[in-house]
């Protein structure tokens, strides 16, 4: 029990020390403006969306995209139909005359012919775009008006060949939505964090640009094309490992894509079982030692309040220069207390970027919940399967 309670006190002080430079990022990073508003772009752009059954979602998606700032000639749109069976891709043909091209999947390959759809849909799309720059995001997603704008502007002032880019859910309302904001919301300003500081690579892969060069540099997704996630982070480490100076996190709120919130308990865990299934596929093994952390901490924080209805044992905790006994109930409680306030320093000028500080509200409350979810879709991840898109993948 004594080397139990070492171990979660080492875990949780390291895992703090980590928060605090992960705030230390994030505040670092600079919130970007063109140099020039007025700046005229000559970057031709390829927008990529992967669609599957988004019948509900895809007319506003496109819609926000065509309603950009950016020169209409200066951007296509391409959408890949992933063997919808709902009215999608009769959707997109609406949008034909709007320079929106519908490809699908069904023709150049068969169903049950790969475990990596969405790679599949982009790698294809790609082949067939007119762009230098490709630009991916979800059918699900809102775009506002200047993010093509600003997205040419940063590429073409920094020579980027890989931008990750801040998503955030659309305004929360029920208990679920408003757990998944905050829960997100974390992992952007880490996100954000960690490019800016190449401590190690993330990215979502609703808000993405690359450039076709760097992508056919590094083979597309060849190595990592028998694995079903992991389009956006793992294609990320390839073109790092190759241009390590021109990946950047673009630090805007002229491009923050907005996306929906899983709407059910089981389609929430569905998702992040289907993160958490590519943990041990990363080359980058910076991440996968972050993660393995986080784990750990978490399945401690879950256990120890057990452990301590089977234990009266009292510990002598040394801080210097202070020195008290605590039970092993006491420390859990010390520690879940250290790690909230930790992460909501962390979190408090993440949520100013998104203009969501009335959510911090919520976030104590969540904590239990939390991690609770983050041990069953880690162990899950690993060890599981999971439905994505009316598809069993394991």
């Amino acid at each position: 029990m004594q080397l139990a309670i070492f171990i979660f006190i080492i875990l949780f002080t390291v895992y703090v020390l980590l928060i605090g430079y992960y705030w230390l990022g994030w505040i670092s990073i600079p919130k970007y403006q063109p140099l020039n508003e007025n700046q005229h772009s000559t970057t031709k752009i390829s927008i990529i969306i992967a669609a599957r059954n988004e019948e509900q979602h895809i007319k506003a998606c496109l819609d926000a995209i065509l309603a950009q700032s950016y020169p209409k000639q200066l951007f296509e749109i391409l959408v890949v139909d992933d063997f919808s069976s709902d009215n999608t891709a009769a959707i997109v043909l609406q949008y034909a005359a709007q320079s929106v091209q519908l490809i699908s999947l069904k023709d150049f390959i068969a169903e049950g012919e790969t475990n990596a759809y969405k790679k599949k849909a982009i790698e294809i799309a790609i082949q067939q775009s007119s762009g230098e720059l490709i630009v991916t995001t979800d059918a699900d997603c809102i775009a506002p008006k200047n993010w093509l704008q600003h997205i040419s502007n940063f590429y073409e002032q920094k020579h980027a060949a890989f931008i990750a880019m801040p998503v955030r859910y659309h305004t929360p309302k029920k208990f679920i939505e408003i757990f998944q904001s905050l829960d997100f919301m974390t992992l952007q300003g880490i996100t954000g964090a960690a490019v800016y500081k190449h401590l190690h690579n993330m990215c979502n892969g609703a808000n993405l640009a690359y450039t076709k060069k760097a992508f056919d540099e590094v083979g597309g997704f060849q190595g990592i094309d028998h694995i079903a996630s992991g389009d956006d982070m793992l294609l990320m480490h390839k073109i790092y490992k190759q241009n390590p100076q021109k990946v950047f996190f673009l630090k805007s709120d002229s491009v923050i894509v907005q996306t929906a919130p899983m709407q059910t308990l089981k389609s929430f865990f569905n998702q992040r079982i289907r993160w958490a299934s590519k943990a041990d596929k990363y080359h980058d093994k910076r991440i996968f030692a972050v993660l393995l952390l986080v784990y750990l901490f978490n399945v401690l924080l879950l256990t120890l309040p057990f452990v301590s209805l089977c234990s009266n044992a009292i510990f002598s905790i040394t801080i210097y220069p202070f020195t008290c006994s605590m039970s092993v109930l006491e420390i859990w409680i010390f520690i879940i207390i250290g790690k909230i306030i930790a992460e909501l320093f962390f979190l408090f000028p993440v949520a100013q970027f998104f203009n969501d500080q009335k959510l911090l509200w919520w976030f104590p409350l969540m904590q239990p919940f939390h991690i609770v979810y983050t041990v069953i879709s880690g162990w899950l991840g690993k060890f599981g399967s999971y439905k994505w898109k009316d598809r069993n993948v394991k």
